[in-house]
């Protein structure tokens, strides 16, 4: 599984504030995933602005149009956790690798 450039096979384009959610997930322990609120905090961000990228960059479906698959948001207990998906995985890995060339 790969994203070849910084656009995923289905044209969703990989943009700045996507890495940086990608990043920060790639990092959190995968079975745990990340809260929203510590996200957030991670990347300066209102919960609500990150609960919407998030939405985003799931396999949620928009305007007739399923989301990219990069990530994955569950309710536990009373919080919302995100976590990053194969795919997600697979994307973060190539743009950090196209960076570093």
């Amino acid at each position: 599984m790969s994203c070849p450039t910084l656009m995923d096979m289905s044209g969703f384009i990989l943009d700045s504030v996507s890495f940086s959610i990608l990043d920060e997930l790639a990092h959190a322990p995968l079975e745990a995933g990340m809260s929203l609120p510590k996200l957030g905090k991670r990347l300066k961000q209102g919960a609500s602005v990150v609960l919407r990228q998030l939405t985003l960059m799931s396999d949620a479906t928009i305007a007739g149009e399923a989301g990219p698959g990069w990530v994955r948001i569950e309710r536990t207990e009373e919080r919302w956790v995100a976590y990053i998906t194969d795919v997600g995985y697979a994307c973060w890995k190539d743009a950090r690798d196209q960076q570093t060339h």
